[in-house]
């Protein structure tokens, strides 16, 4: 910046001869490279456009987390409403102490950016300052020497007073050029002015904008210390209460035992279907009328399952949209280690989200309903078939569909029910792929 600024300096330098001495040859292009300079340093010290996008993309990053931290919070109010500490409200407190992390390490971003932005102004703001005093100074130095020679008011006696028409010629360009160079230092002086004033003013405003963010962090991480002090608050009084945790923990896995076998059954009837189905195909095919000829090449068989929804399934990794409009993961996928009881760990099959109230369960991907069954300790289950994938929605207290019905992606099934262990609505959600157990939280997007 300082080395550009320095070469600005340098090409603006006013050519003295061009007040002194015409005899001496005059330049012929005096001082057009000041407005080119000008121009550059001003697109120079805008805002590039990488660091405007930055700046936005930490904006909407910041929107965002807060938004998902308000949806958080809603559901903490009403864990802390349950009259007994339950493990979904340490895992809830966690997941807002993530995102609260995930905004103050996006606030101390923004107040970098805004450190460098400001920085950069400074260097703008001090080294227009300098210019236009040199402006300033320059121009008054050629009005000196112009006064002096007489130029403003007897130009004619100028031009008449030369020995020949060649230096007649001279003197005339000579005054022409004064007269266009004197012009140019008015209006860059005026546009240099101009251009300090607008940067002062945006010193000022990323100045304030850099405070309200400072606030904005030391408010968070005053939250955030005490969302640190309640999580381990709470984990002390669920260490405390291992017996009933205990006790809760065993009914919800024979729960999820049964769910599993319930999954399982289903999956492998669907494939000894498919089985049974391409079978008697190729037989009929291969077996042809005695009328007929038998064709030396039987034609191409076509797929068991709808390769198309398959693909397209296969292909949303990551992608597929939430079952619930607002949630929280309580319960992650895979082998873990309980959060309270010593030497215990939890086998889930896929994620459980615990949601608001009355929410309704939707499908992720179009397909068609396998299965609606009753399984206790799981509510109602709802399994739709997506080509060689499953997905699998249980905790529903009301069901909308029926077996063999066709969906599309977004197509309620149902509404979630209150899980009789922990005393909140969650959904359990798992995704399948043939027999082989899919992570769920890899195939959902974001919320």
């Amino acid at each position: 910046m300082m080395a550009f600024l320095n070469r600005f300096r340098q090409c603006n330098r006013l050519p003295m001869n061009f007040i002194h001495g015409y005899g001496h040859g005059l330049p012929t292009a005096p001082r057009m490279k000041f407005m080119g300079c000008l121009l550059l340093l001003i697109t120079f010290c805008l805002p590039p456009s990488a660091t405007a996008q930055s700046r936005k993309q930490l904006e909407t990053k910041r929107h965002l987390l807060m938004e998902e931290i308000k949806a958080t919070n809603n559901l903490l109010k009403n864990t802390r409403a349950n009259q007994k500490t339950t493990i979904n409200q340490y895992y809830t407190l966690q997941k807002q102490i993530e995102k609260r992390q995930q905004l103050i390490n996006t606030l101390q971003e923004e107040v970098q950016l805004s450190n460098q932005s400001i920085e950069r102004a400074k260097e703008v703001v001090f080294a227009l300052s300098e210019d236009v005093e040199q402006l300033k100074s320059e121009y008054a130095t050629m009005l000196q020497h112009a006064y002096r020679m007489k130029l403003t008011n007897n130009k004619f006696l100028f031009l008449i007073s030369s020995e020949s028409v060649n230096e007649a010629f001279r003197r005339w360009n000579y005054l022409k050029q004064y007269d266009s160079y004197r012009q140019n230092q008015a209006k860059l002086i005026q546009l240099t002015q101009s251009t300090l004033s607008q940067k002062a003013t945006q010193l000022i405003d990323r100045k304030s904008k850099k405070e309200k963010l400072l606030v904005s962090e030391t408010s968070q991480r005053n939250i955030l210390m005490n969302e640190l002090t309640a999580s381990d608050k709470l984990l002390a009084q669920l260490r405390n209460d291992e017996v009933r945790l205990e006790g809760e923990l065993s009914q919800k896995e024979k729960a999820h035992q049964q769910l599993n076998k319930t999954i399982q059954k289903l999956i492998m009837n669907e494939i000894k279907r498919r089985e049974s189905a391409l079978a008697a195909k190729k037989k009929k095919e291969t077996v042809a009328p005695k009328s007929e000829p038998v064709p030396s090449k039987p034609a191409p068989t076509p797929p068991p399952v709808d390769a198309r929804i398959s693909s397209n399934f296969g292909s949303n990794r990551g992608r597929l949209p939430w079952p619930v409009d607002n949630g929280v993961i309580v319960g992650k996928y895979g082998n873990q280690a309980h959060p309270s009881l010593r030497n215990v760990r939890i086998q889930n099959n896929g994620i459980d989200i615990q949601t608001e109230k009355n929410s309704n369960v939707k499908a992720v991907f179009e397909g068609e309903v396998l299965a609606v069954q009753f399984i206790p300790g799981n509510n109602y289950m709802v399994m739709v078939l997506h080509g060689e994938y499953y997905t699998v929605y249980s905790n529903l207290d009301q069901v909308d569909v029926r077996r063999k019905d066709k969906v599309t992606s977004g197509q309620q099934l149902g509404t979630v029910a209150l899980d009789a262990s922990s005393g909140e609505y969650e959904v359990h959600f798992e995704v399948w792929k043939n027999s082989t157990n899919q992570n769920p939280s890899q195939w959902i997007g974001k919320l």
